[in-house]
């Protein structure tokens, strides 16, 4: 029988169980004839050998297996399995013993989804029990105790037949009070992988590391010359401390042949932290980071780890790229952002690990793809797309290589779903982690032995795994780098490798896309409150002397905006732009006008000063300040309605401009001071202010000047008519002596005095009577006690009251 089985393709180990299992029939008629001729069988008589009677459900003995090594077993090998049993009922279970079980080999892929579901069920068949010496006995199971065991097979001895995956159930069976039979009352199956021998035409499987994480720094940085960057957290400094998250993945990455997916953001910030930093807390206040030394080990444990691997870098903040395609496209400028985060790659990623990473793949999230989705993954220069097979599904009967071609020169590197979401879930518990590993080294087994050609399978796991996630990994990895049937390649080998003419390459359509992801995605105002952003940063940094020390910052942090860690964190998402946005409107604030009250005009013309103030660290420069009167027949500016004047103000000064002003009547004037860009836009806000106009207008002024040149007339006719009079009197006075004095020559005696007068008598009192002439006339006009005001126009210095 043997020769035949030989004959046949059978190997001898399954001849010799077909052998034992005949030897067991025929030993055992006469006893089966003997019971059949009982009155009743008892429920574990009728159940069968193989499988007794078994509790419903999940059974009330819970069996964890903890470990199973080697997880890929060869010719020579021990099978070692450990785990633990907890009887959860309410009765203790005597007669307990545990025992190993191999089932039948599981020849397809959906065999082993369908096993994976119901693992611990206690229904159906598990197999035939190894037994004798390899079972593990308890006398008694005490409810809620758990209790460990240990088995350990000789490969050998589990009678595999050929090549391929095997359940390999540990099952717990015992008796109750209740039911006083041996029963299984506990299961937990698992998958063998059975390869002993190197097979002929190996797998090519490419496994993605990803380190990639949450938004961490903010748009905030200090006002000293390093510009100190400002986080919003210190978490990144847990995930790279010892033990964390992304330690782990550096640390178990390091000895696995994989291609790492690095997001040049993780890179820059922990590059910060390496130098002074701050972290804002929770009240808003900021303190001093201090990790520079865990920032500085980790970086150079990552340095040593890529050192000669494939590093493929992800676009600047890991952007959403399926948001991007259905809500970001139509906003103006959106794209723009995917392209700044492609070129932004080379400046990080090359400065931090010194290795030149590729920038030819987009990775949407899980994998999911639509054409608007690919039409963006490529719009930045990437010509490859990850996808998954869950997305861009095949109806074949096999699983074919990950690449091929979509149109466009685009090619679409499609992951393989089940062996890319081995891993999620909660894997803390060691029996999940194994459970995760085993089935990942089954599918990919199954997958090999599918046809005789060899194919290239990509794995893309999700984008940031926990720590026992990234462990179970590594794990399943290096078995699966240490079997027979697969071999490592790096993912650019993989998108250049040999399409399957059979394999689908037509992208599904939208309508196709998940609705769970849809859910997830940044709203169209997301996109749109970046471009508003976006617009602010353009206006304000064309006023700055230094404009690389806002662009930059806030350049990154427009990209960290778009950034795939926002899913499923909307109010995270909302709280960050409106961070960045908000200090942004502060940096912009700090470059001002200075408000003003109402100013008096206290002369025909005069100089306006409007003062504008820079608190920013750095001067400002191409600014144009436009003082406007909104009545220009009232009070012009520079001679017309408005007047422009550049402005350059030194960081932490203030500059006052002055305009010149002439007012053409009496009144209240409205002015606007407006700041504006050199290509016209307005810059900040304006400051809007009231002129009060007290200087007469030209005609009064004539009105009062004619009137004043009167006067003056009036007074210098008045003085010509009384200087007339004055020397008419004088004349009839000299004529009246002069007789007299004839008069006196005849009748007075020689030798006396002709004239009474002495000579400067009467000069005195001529120069008298022209005094009295010169003076005024009326009581009624006395001199004024001020001086006449000037009708010329007022100086242009003339200061102005505010």
């Amino acid at each position: 029988m043997a020769e035949a089985a030989d004959f046949q393709g059978t190997s001898a180990s399954p001849a010799r169980r077909w052998l034992r299992r005949t030897g067991a029939l025929i030993a055992g008629a006469p006893l089966l004839a003997g019971l059949l001729q009982l009155p009743a069988a008892t429920p574990a008589d009728a159940a069968g050998q193989e499988s007794p009677q078994a509790a419903s459900g999940t059974g009330s003995v819970s069996v964890a297996v903890d470990s199973l090594s080697p997880s890929a077993p060869t010719e020579g090998d021990t099978v070692t399995v450990t785990g633990t049993v907890t009887n959860n009922g309410k009765q203790p279970v005597t007669d307990a013993h545990v025992d190993l079980r191999v089932g039948p080999s599981l020849d397809t892929r959906s065999a082993i989804d369908g096993l994976a579901k119901k693992s611990d069920a206690v229904q159906g068949p598990a197999g035939e029990p190894v037994g004798g010496k390899y079972t593990e006995k308890f006398s008694k199971l005490t409810p809620g105790v758990a209790q460990p065991f240990n088995i350990s097979v000789p490969a050998e001895e589990l009678d595999l037949g050929p090549d391929g995956v095997y359940q390999l159930a540990v099952a717990l069976s015992g008796e109750t009070a209740a039911q006083p039979w041996d029963q299984v009352l506990g299961v937990q199956r698992t998958f063998l992988p059975w390869q002993p021998e190197e097979a002929g035409t190996k797998t090519k499987t490419t496994f993605l590391w990803p380190l990639v994480s949450n938004v961490h720094m903010t748009a905030e940085t200090g006002s000293n010359e390093q510009q100190t960057p400002v986080f919003s957290n210190d978490d990144l400094a847990e995930e790279i401390s010892p033990g964390g998250r992304l330690d782990q993945m550096v640390s178990l990455g390091k000895g696995l042949d994989i291609t790492w997916v690095i997001d040049p953001d993780l890179l820059a910030s922990v590059d910060a932290m390496t130098r002074s930093y701050q972290v804002r807390g929770e009240d808003g206040t900021t303190t001093p980071g201090r990790n520079q030394a865990v920032a500085k080990q980790w970086l150079s444990e990552l340095q040593q780890a890529v050192a000669g691997k494939e590093v493929v870098a992800l676009p600047f903040g890991d952007p959403d790229l399926a948001s991007l395609a259905h809500n970001g496209t139509a906003v103006t400028g959106s794209l723009s952002h995917l392209k700044e985060a492609t070129d932004a790659v080379d400046n990080t990623v090359q400065t931090v690990l010194h290795v030149k990473p590729s920038k030819d793949f987009a990775w949407p999230v899980d994998g999911a793809v639509d054409p608007s989705i690919m039409k963006v993954a490529t719009s930045a220069g990437a010509d490859k797309v990850i996808a998954r097979s869950d997305s861009l599904q095949d109806d074949l009967s096999y699983t074919p290589s990950a690449a091929r071609p979509i149109g466009g020169g685009t090619t679409a590197v499609v992951a393989d779903s089940r062996m890319s979401t081995a891993f999620q879930g909660d894997l803390t518990k060691a029996s999940a982690s194994t459970l995760a590993v085993q089935r990942f080294l089954a599918q990919s087994l199954t997958l090999g032995l599918q046809t005789g050609k060899q194919r290239s399978v990509v794995v893309a796991p999700q984008r940031t795994p926990s720590v026992s996630q990234a462990q179970a990994m590594a794990e399943a990895l290096g078995a699966l780098q240490g079997g027979n049937w697969s071999e490592s390649q790096d993912l650019s080998a993989a998108a250049k490798a040999k399409p399957d003419p059979s394999a689908n390459r037509k992208v599904p359509p939208a309508s196709a896309y998940p609705s769970a992801l849809r859910k997830q995605e940044l709203p169209r105002a997301a996109f749109e409150q970046i471009a508003r952003t976006r617009d602010k940063l353009d206006n304000f940094k064309v006023i700055l002397t230094d404009e690389s020390r806002v662009v930059t910052p806030f350049g990154r942090a427009m990209n960290r905006e778009m950034s795939t860690s926002w899913r499923g964190r909307g109010v995270a998402a909302v709280g960050y732009r409106d961070d960045v946005e908000s200090y942004l409107d502060g940096l912009i604030d700090g470059v001002k006008l200075i408000k003003k009250s109402e100013t008096k005009l206290s002369g025909r013309s005069a100089t306006i000063p409007v003062t504008v103030q820079n608190n920013l660290v750095q001067g400002v420069e191409h600014l144009e300040l436009r003082l406007t009167s909104k009545n220009p027949t009232r009070l012009k500016i520079g001679g017309d309605a408005y007047e422009e004047q550049p402005v350059t103000v030194n960081g932490g000064h203030s500059q006052s401009v002055k305009f010149t002003t002439s007012a053409n009547a009496n009144g209240r004037a409205e002015v606007v001071a407006q700041l504006y860009t050199e290509d016209g836009q307005k810059y900040g806000a304006p400051v809007t202010f009231d002129v009060r106009v007290t200087e007469v207008t030209a005609t009064v002024m004539l009105v009062i000047g004619g009137g004043v040149l009167l006067l003056v007339l009036a007074g210098f006719r008045m003085y010509t008519q009384r200087k007339r009079a004055a020397a008419r009197e004088a004349a009839e006075d000299a004529a009246e002596d002069a007789a007299a004095e004839a008069d006196d020559d005849v009748d007075s005696p020689v030798g006396a005095p002709q004239n009474p007068e002495a000579p400067g008598d009467r000069l005195k009192e001529e120069s008298e009577a022209g005094s009295r002439a010169d003076a005024p006339q009326q009581p009624s006009d006395p001199a004024p006690d001020t001086a006449a005001e000037s009708a010329d126009p007022s100086g242009t210095g003339e200061r102005v009251d505010r």
